[in-house]
């Protein structure tokens, strides 16, 4: 990552990020973990249900831009792909 951009506050993951190794990492530099607990878990961690669903509405986006399946490899005409895709996605969104 480059070095200018600012610390983040907050980590979102899934299930497979459910350590306690990553926990205390996240907690030494500051961050506040939500990550939902594995099942197997005893002692239980409470987390903010409204950003983890936002962590599901990012990835369900980026999961549709996956499924148009058009990645060129260079930066350029990636990102022309993703505009013209979000482009796309957002006017089926505002028909509906």
């Amino acid at each position: 990552m480059d070095d200018n951009l600012p610390e983040p506050a907050v980590l979102l993951a899934d299930r497979g990020y459910d350590t306690g190794k990553a926990r205390k990492t996240m907690e030494a530099r500051s961050m506040m973990p939500v990550i939902p607990m594995r099942k197997f878990h005893k002692l239980r961690v409470a987390v903010d249900r409204t950003l983890y669903r936002l962590r599901n509405l990012v990835e369900r986006r980026f999961n549709r831009l996956k499924n148009a399946r058009r990645v060129d490899k260079s930066a350029e005409s990636f990102l022309a792909f993703i505009d013209i895709t979000s482009i796309r996605l957002w006017l089926r969104h505002m028909s509906t």
